[in-house]
């Protein structure tokens, strides 16, 4: 067995994955006895060797399992990368006096780690998170019967099986039926309804020279009523901080009491002294 556990070129799923494949399929299949054997090296013993020697021997049932994966449109490739992942997570973990095999106890781990990868890379937005639609999203498109929308009865037979509401179903069959749109795509068919969305996306008020000229407008014109204030009599000034610069804003009858003169005479002080502000900010 030795010979054939030595570290290969094809020990990485890459552009030759043919050649992947055939070297996994080449590594000889341990009997109960042997994978034991190591397990127990490596799980009293941390016995490394051991744990590259039931990793190897078990690269062709990962590899079987990425092949599933396939209908996802992903690279054969990575699905087995992360297959692997999940089978090395197994292997650290697996206890040899549970009395199982490696492979039943594997089987879960190397297809979390596809899962995971497949959910990550589908589409750009995440279209799983919760645990029932995790379910729905790889269990959907098999339960379908047809390629046509789901009817009533159909959906509701597949929550059912599911275990998942029928609002879960119709909802993850309008999403995986969608697709991912470029953002600034661009199609030489002038008749074509399609816009991009970079087209109609764009926030206009965004502009960062926009935002400054507003900004600095702001400024030099709360700069400008300041120093108008300030130009004011104190009488003049409190009038209109309280008539207009205050949030409980003052009634003429109110500064007419403050002040002892009559609510005319409040009137035209405010009067004059918008004028005055208004002049001096304009200067």
């Amino acid at each position: 067995m030795s010979q054939n556990l030595q570290p290969l070129d094809w020990m990485t799923p890459g552009a030759n994955i043919a050649a992947y494949i055939q070297g996994a399929n080449a590594i000889a299949i341990l009997s109960a006895e042997e994978e034991r054997a190591l397990a127990e090296d490596l799980y009293y013993h941390e016995d490394l060797d051991a744990a590259r020697r039931l990793v190897l021997s078990h690269l062709r049932f990962v590899v079987y399992i990425a092949r599933s994966y396939n209908g996802y449109g992903l690279p054969l490739g990575d699905l087995i990368q992360e297959g692997n992942v999940g089978l090395m997570k197994a292997v650290k973990r697996f206890n040899p006096e549970k009395g199982v095999r490696l492979v039943s106890f594997a089987v879960h781990w190397v297809r979390a780690e596809i899962h995971e990868y497949v959910l990550r890379n589908w589409r750009i937005v995440k279209v799983a998170t919760t645990k029932a639609q995790r379910k729905l999203f790889f269990n959907l498109r098999g339960a379908k019967k047809s390629l046509a929308w789901l009817s009533n009865d159909e959906a509701k037979a597949i929550a059912d099986d599911l275990g998942v509401e029928v609002s879960q179903v119709m909802e993850m069959e309008k999403r995986l039926a969608g697709h991912d749109e470029c953002f600034d795509y661009s199609s030489d068919d002038d008749e074509s309804p399609y816009q991009a969305p970079a087209l109609y996306l764009e926030d206009k008020t965004a502009d960062p020279a926009l935002l400054a000229e507003i900004a600095e407008t702001g400024n030099d014109s709360h700069n400008r009523m300041t120093k108008a204030l300030a130009e004011l009599d104190e009488r003049s000034r409190d009038i209109i901080q309280s008539r207009w610069l205050t949030d409980n804003k003052a009634t003429l009858h109110d500064l007419a009491a403050r002040y002892k003169i009559s609510a005319e005479r409040v009137r035209q002080l405010e009067k004059n002294a918008m004028k005055k502000v208004r002049m001096s900010m304009e200067a």
